[in-house]
């Protein structure tokens, strides 16, 4: 059975906007086409995708596109109070952000064995479940 993967927003943000420079966003945008497994997001994710794309001043309607885009190959996972209960715990014992400790949460709630972001430490496992990995890292 392959591994269960949860995405954080960045990646997906990196892949639909393309500054000035390269890397990350062709890195991004590789990296969600060659990524295997079942991947797995939160509402979290998809509110914070929706946020950063409205900075930069995109159009509602191509953000709406691009997060049916995104939804056909994910499974989508809702936030509950027990994420909640437990993101508290991982930020106790991890010093993570709030919200960064919520996407652990999601991520161990749905027994995901990899979490893809790039704002949290590379390679770190949480709860000997979840390893965390940057795909920026080379």
């Amino acid at each position: 059975m392959p591994d269960r993967i949860f995405i954080d927003s960045n990646i997906f943000i990196y892949a639909k906007v393309q500054e000035s420079g390269e890397s990350k966003h062709e890195i991004a945008q590789k990296f969600l086409e060659s990524v295997s497994g079942e991947i797995i997001i939160s509402t979290q994710v998809l509110s914070e995708f929706y946020y950063v794309l409205n900075r930069y001043k995109i159009d509602d309607s191509i953000i709406q596109d691009s997060i049916n885009e995104i939804l056909e190959d994910v499974t989508l996972r809702t936030i509950t109070l027990d994420t909640i209960k437990s993101c508290w715990k991982i930020k106790t014992r991890y010093r993570y952000s709030y919200y960064d400790s919520l996407i652990i949460a999601s991520a161990l709630e749905n027994n995901c064995s990899l979490l893809y972001s790039e704002d949290m430490q590379h390679e770190q496992l949480i709860h000997d479940e979840l390893r965390i990995m940057n795909p920026f890292k080379k």
